[in-house]
């Protein structure tokens, strides 16, 4: 057998070869790359604006699955899994402490286009909640009527949500009989 590496000058050690000029056209091309790249991004506008933190005007509902059982499956939708769901976020919380520190946590109030700070009040409207609180406080200004009038409307509202509950859960059961069928 011959050996090729005698005399004819065959490359075989597969090292690459430092070429100065071709990487120094690679450094250019990148420069301007960078310089176009940050051009674009000053052109963006300013940042978004965000509305300050407000009162939720909805009652968060934690109580109505205390004391459920519920079938667990790894192929059920993000809605129906186990645990309280934010549509929001499109997230699954696995209790209701962390559901709570979720809905006031900074991730979902920024989904909401809210930011974290809270709008700084004026004197003015200090002064309107301190009269409004001494008003509810005041013992003069509270009546059996006004207490009446409470009364029949928690009652109200509770039998809105039994109804809305008796009416899910007939669905509920009209669409399995249907699948069943």
């Amino acid at each position: 057998m011959e050996n090729n590496n005698a005399g004819g000058g065959v490359d075989n050690t597969f090292r690459r070869k430092f070429d100065p000029e071709e990487y120094l056209e690679r450094a250019r091309e990148r420069e301007k790359q960078d310089a176009e790249g940050r051009g674009k991004s000053k052109s963006k506008g300013p940042p978004v604006q965000r509305k300050p933190l407000k009162h939720r005007d909805y009652e968060v509902d934690l109580d109505s699955r205390l004391g459920k059982t519920q079938v667990v499956t790894p192929i059920a939708p993000l809605s129906q899994q186990a645990g309280y769901y934010c549509s929001v976020c499109e997230c699954v919380v696995k209790d209701s402490a962390n559901y709570l520190d979720h809905i006031n946590g900074k991730k979902h109030q920024r989904a909401l286009g809210m930011s974290m700070r809270v709008e700084r009040a004026s004197l003015q409207q200090v002064q309107e909640r301190f009269e409004k609180l001494k008003k509810r406080r005041e013992p003069g200004s509270f009546t059996e009527q006004d207490l009446d009038e409470r009364i029949l409307k928690q009652q109200e509202e509770e039998e809105e949500r039994k109804r809305q509950r008796r009416e899910r859960k007939k669905e509920k059961k009209v669409s399995i009989t249907r699948i069943l069928l």
